[in-house]
């Protein structure tokens, strides 16, 4: 899905799943056929997931602010991943020094 990946978005995506769903549970289709759209289906879903995921992350990125007002900021992945790492470790993630 990396070279499609960039021709989709959450919208197909999540429509070619609920199409893939309503194929599997009709039925009829050969064991093979069953497998290729489970295995399309599952890349389909995980797609959905890590976008979902950004998403949350930008929002969580909106709220933050230690002075309780609403403010943006660049997203960074490299960034978002030492602040999982951090919090996963129980660590108190560092603070922007530009701010």
């Amino acid at each position: 899905m990396n070279a499609k990946s960039k021709e989709m978005n959450f919208e197909k995506a999540l429509s070619e799943l609920e199409q893939i769903v309503n194929k599997l549970e009709k039925g009829g289709l050969t064991l093979n056929e069953s497998l290729a759209l489970f295995e399309k289906g599952v890349k389909l879903a995980r797609y959905l997931r890590a976008e979902l995921d950004k998403a949350e992350k930008k929002v969580e990125i909106l709220l933050k602010d230690e002075k309780g007002e609403l403010k943006t900021q660049d997203f960074d992945l490299e960034k978002l991943d030492e602040i999982e790492a951090e919090e996963e470790a129980g660590e108190e993630p560092e603070k922007e020094k530009n701010e």
